[in-house]
Order: C-alpha cells, then sequence, then structure tokens
C-alpha cells in the first residue's frame, strides 16, 4: 500500500490489489451484479428518485471525514432530509471502523427502511450493504458509481457517473 502523499490529498488507496487486507471484507465477484447478500445496486439518480418519494428512505455516505470535508456531500434539505456519515474505514489508516455498525444502529434507522450506501465510486458502499443486511436490515441498495463516479479516459473522476455527475444536489463539506 502506498503511503498518503505529504501535500494530503487522498489517493486511490481503494484501486490497489491489497483490498482484501484493507477493507477487511472478501470482495464478491465485481461481474454478478447482486449475489443475494444484498438487495442490489441502483445508480445515483434511482436512490434520489426513492428518497424523494419514500420519507422512511435513507442515505448513508460511508466514505471518509476527509472526503465529506474536502469532495463535498449529498445535500438532501429539498427532500427534508440528512444524510448519514457514517465511515466504513477511518482515514489515514483506512482501518475499518468498528463503531460502523454502531453508529447505524444509534441512527434508529428503520430494519425495513430502504437504506441507500454511498462511497467514492461504489465499492465501500457495496461491502456497507453486505454487512448492514446480515444485520438485519432488509433493504440496503449500493449506489454504484458513488459520489464521484469511475474515473474518465483522463484518470480523472467526476466525469463518468456518480451522484455528482448526475446532476444531484451537493455542497462542500
Amino acid at each position: 500500500m502506498r503511503d498518503p502523499p505529504s501535500n494530503g490529498v487522498l489517493t486511490d488507496i481503494w484501486d490497489c490489489a491489497d483490498w482484501d487486507r484493507i477493507s477487511g471484507a472478501k470482495l464478491m465477484n465485481e461481474t454478478d451484479g447482486n449475489t443475494g447478500e444484498y438487495a442490489g445496486d441502483v445508480d445515483a439518480t434511482e436512490a434520489w428518485n426513492s428518497l424523494w418519494n419514500d420519507a422512511e428512505a435513507v442515505l448513508i455516505d460511508v466514505r471518509t471525514a476527509a472526503e465529506w470535508n474536502f469532495v463535498g456531500l449529498p445535500e438532501l434539505s429539498t427532500v427534508n432530509k440528512e444524510v448519514l456519515c457514517a465511515e466504513w474505514q477511518t482515514y489515514p489508516s483506512m482501518d475499518r471502523n468498528a463503531n460502523f455498525e454502531a453508529e447505524v444502529n444509534q441512527a434508529g434507522i428503520a430494519k425495513d427502511a430502504p437504506i441507500f450506501l454511498l462511497c467514492r465510486s461504489g465499492v465501500r458502499s457495496r461491502h456497507a450493504a453486505i454487512l448492514l443486511t446480515g444485520l438485519g436490515y432488509q433493504r440496503c441498495y449500493n449506489v454504484t458509481g458513488g459520489f464521484e463516479g469511475d474515473k474518465d479516459d483522463g484518470g480523472h473522476r467526476g466525469q463518468a457517473g456518480g451522484w455528482k455527475f448526475s446532476g444531484l444536489p451537493w455542497r462542500q463539506g
């Protein structure tokens, strides 16, 4: 694993080959789609529409505090909701957040509420959806493309999919 740069800019740590060790979770076959371990994958617009139309729907942003502060957060005030920010991993160690389950449980989310999990690109949020489903939350969805989307041909995020690219409301952290 690479060391974080001295200028404090986040690296593409989640793209590295050592993901299993870093995440503390086994990756599923990326071509499987939904393996039955969570409710499924939705794109950012589908998640937004559900947040708009379903009073019980919740958005959990599982990125790090550094990402919330420097990259931005979904803005849900127009649907009279707030994003639940619960780190899946903590920066800079990228150790699995041992308090993740407790933070979600403390939010008082109904076990049958639709829960949309969002990270940078849809990898960490998928792991979180699997874990929460295992804890009895029945409708956990991974937001594919995450907040920033996949890299474009030039290696930049925010230009190909994700919350920001879809034109959904967001604010700087």
